[in-house]
Order: structure tokens, then sequence, then C-alpha cells
């Protein structure tokens, strides 16, 4: 099967960086579309940064300008480099990815969630 691990969440000041990875690993044809969600406490989870195959990239409203996304395809892993932090950008972070699972039969694309990183900023 194919799994998603994150990394690279934690504590940080207002202002502050962080840089999340998230590695996909397993039974991987190809890889689509990746993406960032978070939630934050007592509200739903939200589409931070998505980044098709080909590069393209968009961003919530809310972080243009602070958070860049990118993906290594060589290493099946995109990254979400934060900056300018905010207390308000606290949540659990979580990867999304549509992947192509072997064999790349039709109906073999499937959507894949890490387990979540927390990033906590203090004001």
């Amino acid at each position: 099967q194919v799994q998603l691990v994150e990394s690279g969440g934690g504590l940080v000041q207002a202002g502050g960086s962080l840089r999340l990875s998230c590695a996909a690993s397993g039974s991987i044809f190809s890889i689509n579309a990746m993406a960032w969600y978070r939630q934050a406490p007592g509200k739903q989870r939200e589409s931070v940064a998505g980044i098709t195959s080909g590069g393209n990239t968009n961003y919530a409203d809310s972080v243009k300008g602070r958070f860049t996304i990118s993906r290594d395809n060589a290493k099946n892993t995109v990254y979400l480099q934060m900056n300018s932090l905010k207390p308000e950008d606290t949540a659990v972070y979580y990867c999304n990815a549509v992947i192509t699972v072997v064999p790349a039969l039709p109906g073999n694309e499937y959507d894949y969630w890490g387990q979540g990183t927390q990033v906590t900023v203090s004001s």
C-alpha cells in the first residue's frame, strides 16, 4: 500500500519559520496533485496550498506571500515552507496526495492522507 509520512512541525514564535515535509512511499506508479491542509481546534479542515504534477501551485488567501509549496518528484516528497508565521497558523497540518498505485490500471487512483503534524505559533 501507500503511506504519507509528515515531519517538520513544532513550536515557533510569531514571525518565525518552519518547513514541513511529506514523503510518500509504497506501491506508487505516479503521484498527481499534492497538497497541504490544516485543522485548528474547533474548526473544519481547510486547504492551505496545492501543487500539480506539472508544478502549478495555488494558495489560500490567508497564506499567500508567506507560504511556499514545492515538490521533489524524484523523492516523492512535498514541502511547505512557512515564513512570517502567525498565531492563527496554529493547527495540525495534513499532507494529501492523489496517487496512482501499481498496477496502473483504470481506477487505481486514490486519495491518501498523512497522519498530521502539529504546528504551534506562540505570540
